[in-house]
């Protein structure tokens, strides 16, 4: 086939059970759309027989093109290895495996790309979630809205379509640690929000453990704010002027009214204030030292053990291995 207009990036993680209920909807969006679509399905080192339904899926239908990872690298470096086969010239569609978002919504938000948007994000309105989880979402947002120095905005996650040039400036983008929501609102040009609700999963149990949420969480506030740093600073402040003004009290005390606190309280307690703050600047460094670690190393972010697409220049199955592909961290 030809350079298709737009490609719908899914990204799958041991989604064995619901990957057969996505390439029904997926068949069907296709079916009744006018427009040119592939599918860009990525296997995130699967331990289940994803990857044995997603070639049997590419091998009898063309529109489907696989990336297979050579192992677990985790949501958002395989949502840029799709990101970087897609072969869409106009769009990328981009949506969970899980059904959680719903491909049905692809003419919609294609119709806020015709009217100039480069990026039309989903905006969740409705989740069918515990309210537990739903409560810690909200909380984060906006939180991290209110620290970042990018306007992210609320209740939006990867769920969205990005015009072909938002999808190589991502590309382009180095960082190991990846956020992409908070990359998506930096890179900028013309945004659009679209208000959907969110359904539950149609089948099996969610990837995203409460370790994977919170590594997501951390590289969204280190990445997209200066708030760890200059808390950092403010804890410092504090600290001093907690000590100073214990200093004042007791030499008022002393030379005022003879009382000095006796023992090792006072001892104990400036001991632990200074030590846990102390404690705290150094995680909160750390965070960042890790991160410039991992980044100059200079290492591929994900390699490629096996693609499965169609030729663009005929009707036949490529099915073709890649050992090393990497992003092209050069603008």
């Amino acid at each position: 086939m030809a350079n298709p207009q737009v490609s719908i990036v899914a990204p799958l993680y041991n989604e064995t059970e619901s990957l057969p209920h996505l390439v029904t909807r997926l068949n069907a969006v296709m079916d009744e759309s006018s427009l040119a679509i592939e599918i860009v399905l990525i296997d995130d080192g699967s331990r289940d027989n994803t990857s044995v339904l997603m070639k049997q899926i590419a091998l009898t239908d063309g529109r489907y093109h696989c990336v297979f990872l050579s192992r677990n690298y985790g949501h958002q470096i395989a949502l840029t290895a799709g990101i970087a086969a897609s072969r869409a010239t106009e769009a990328l569609f981009i949506i969970d495996g899980d059904l959680q978002d719903p491909p049905e919504l692809l003419t919609k938000f294609y119709e806020k790309y015709q009217e100039g948007y480069d990026v039309v994000y989903a905006v969740r309105k409705k989740r069918k979630e515990s309210w537990l989880k739903r409560a810690a979402y909200s909380s984060f947002y906006r939180f991290m809205r209110s620290i970042s120095y990018v306007d992210i905005p609320l209740d939006s996650g990867d769920f969205s379509l990005i015009s072909r040039r938002v999808a190589d400036v991502l590309v382009q983008m180095p960082e190991e640690s990846r956020f992409i929501r908070g990359m998506r609102s930096w890179i900028g040009f013309r945004q659009v929000g679209v208000e959907y609700e969110r359904d539950a999963r149609v089948a099996g149990e969610p990837k995203y453990s409460f370790k994977m949420l919170r590594n997501l969480a951390y590289n969204g506030i280190f990445n997209f704010s200066e708030f760890p740093i200059k808390l950092i600073t403010q804890l410092g402040i504090i600290t001093i002027s907690l000590a100073v003004i214990y200093l004042i009290q007791t030499l008022i005390k002393k030379y005022f009214f003879g009382d000095v606190p006796q023992g090792f309280t006072a001892i104990l307690f400036i001991i632990i204030l200074f030590s846990g703050v102390q404690l705290i600047a150094l995680g909160m460094i750390g965070e960042y030292v890790l991160r410039i670690f991992f980044q100059t190393k200079g290492r591929p972010l994900y390699v490629v053990r096996e693609i499965i697409q169609q030729r663009q220049s005929s009707n036949s199955i490529d099915p073709s291995i890649n050992h090393n592909a990497r992003i092209n961290q050069t603008a």
